[in-house]
């Protein structure tokens, strides 16, 4: 199985389950009765703005990606895969969100990934830095990055043909992901992984390394008052989560400890082709889901529905993803 082409492969799979939908830039025609139909028009960019404590938490889309599951997910089949969707309201392909977050301390701006950036090809995804623009930010403003992991929709949007997005950040990750993406000795792919995902991680990290500008942890770290670096390996070897804290209100950016919420939630055995260590990355989700049930902990996951801010309860069996009220008002 080669690991980047496979996702490519489901995302041309999907989008061609899809044809029978219009392309955001058609103007459909009158139909057969004589009545007119909308155009379809594209979504505005994405910002949605959430208060943890004296912090400001941003989610900034990068756009949607649609996605086979049935090519994607192991330990299922897709009977049960179909059967949990349309428990759901939904049905294969899967829209995948990719969102990136903001957060605003009042003296660092710090992003939590990046995005795809170009590297999944037009129209699927790249669109963080318009929502970057929208949210009132310039990218040279960014003082630091936080990577959940070196998968390419959350490190892509690094960099611009070759050149650094964010000239001023400092790139903070988990040292297994770069001995293990970044180590010459596996830039022709090792373990099932496409050799792209490790040429693409010398693209995008690889000029911040050349700059001094990246600062690896090896473990349970404070970056920065307020700001926890937690590793959760699994999905990948460097894989981690960022714990936000302000005056007793607090928010985990918790990765691709989950990628499909209609499936992983109720049966967090399913594993998807994305995992380094399937096995490992089950038993994470499960530790954390029951983590964050019993402490009724708000979360945010870039590949949960836009915005990906919730919280996670327990059921009788399995987990339900619980987003949080949408709000828009002033709030002094």
């Amino acid at each position: 199985m080669r690991f980047h082409r496979l996702f490519l492969d489901s995302v041309v799979a999907a989008a061609a389950l899809c044809s029978s939908a219009l392309p955001l830039t058609t103007v459909a025609a009158p139909s057969a009765a004589g009545t007119n139909v909308a155009q379809a028009r594209a979504q505005i960019p994405g910002v949605h703005r959430y208060r943890v404590g004296d912090f400001q938490v941003t989610a900034l889309s990068d756009g949607t990606v649609p996605q086979d599951l049935h090519e994607l997910l192991r330990g299922t089949s897709p009977a049960e895969v179909d059967k949990m969707l349309h428990h759901a309201f939904l049905s294969n392909p899967v829209e995948a969100s990719i969102t990136a977050f903001l957060i605003d301390t009042g003296s660092r701006l710090i992003l939590v990934d990046t995005g795809a950036g170009g590297l999944f090809g037009p129209g699927h995804g790249g669109k963080l830095l318009g929502s970057l623009k929208v949210a009132g930010y310039e990218p040279e403003q960014i003082d630091d990055i936080l990577l959940t992991h070196i998968h390419t929709d959350h490190s892509g949007g690094l960099v611009s043909e070759g050149n650094r997005v964010f000239p001023n950040a400092t790139v903070h990750v988990g040292k297994p992901d770069l001995d293990f993406f970044l180590n010459p000795a596996n830039q022709g792919g090792v373990n099932g992984y496409d050799k792209k995902y490790f040429e693409q991680a010398v693209k995008t990290v690889g000029p911040y390394m050349k700059a001094g500008k990246v600062q690896a942890f090896t473990r349970e770290t404070q970056l920065f008052p307020g700001i926890k670096a937690i590793p959760t390996p699994g999905h990948t070897p460097g894989h981690a989560f960022y714990r936000v804290e302000s005056r007793g209100n607090s928010i985990t950016f918790i990765g691709d400890i989950v990628h499909v919420a209609s499936v992983q939630f109720p049966k967090t055995a399913i594993t998807i082709v994305y995992d380094v260590s399937p096995k490992d990355a089950a038993a994470q989700r499960e530790a954390q889901f029951a983590a964050a049930a019993s402490n009724r902990a708000l979360v945010a996951a870039p590949h949960l529905p836009y915005p990906g801010i919730g919280h996670i309860r327990a059921e009788e069996r399995g987990y339900t993803f619980v987003p949080v009220d949408y709000r828009d008002r002033h709030e002094p």
